[in-house]
């Protein structure tokens, strides 16, 4: 079992930044991939970004490339979305995610989810 905890959503302006972190505890940190997802009202969940055990493997959504930034730091087990460059559009709950797929793609089944956190952007 994995228990993932999100921390650092809140409310920003357009073209501010936030950064995201989610602290994992249970099975060893590096023994699995990493994920955000997130949801906006109304809408499907849609991928966000993964990383994989190293962090060497990442993948983007095109909606956050070059804006997002995920990292891991498996020494205190968790993970980090840095968002910069922030739009309306990115106004969503964002869910961290652990995958048994110790290189995660978009398309990999992520097992663990976290509670989610709240990002608003304001225009």
């Amino acid at each position: 079992q994995v228990q993932l905890v999100e921390s650092g959503g809140g409310l920003v302006q357009t073209g501010g930044s936030l950064r995201l972190s989610c602290a994992a505890s249970g099975r060893p940190f590096s023994m699995y991939g990493l994920g955000w997802f997130r949801q906006a009202p109304g809408k499907e969940r849609e991928f966000v970004a993964a990383i994989s055990w190293t962090g060497i493997s990442i993948y983007y959504s095109d909606s956050v490339k070059g804006r997002f930034t995920i990292s891991r730091d498996n020494a205190k087990a968790t993970v980090y979305l840095q968002m910069n460059s922030l739009k309306p559009e990115d106004t969503a709950v964002y869910y961290c995610a652990a995958s048994d797929t110790r290189v995660p793609t978009p398309n990999s089944t992520y097992n663990y989810w976290g509670q989610g956190t709240q990002v608003t952007v304001s225009s």
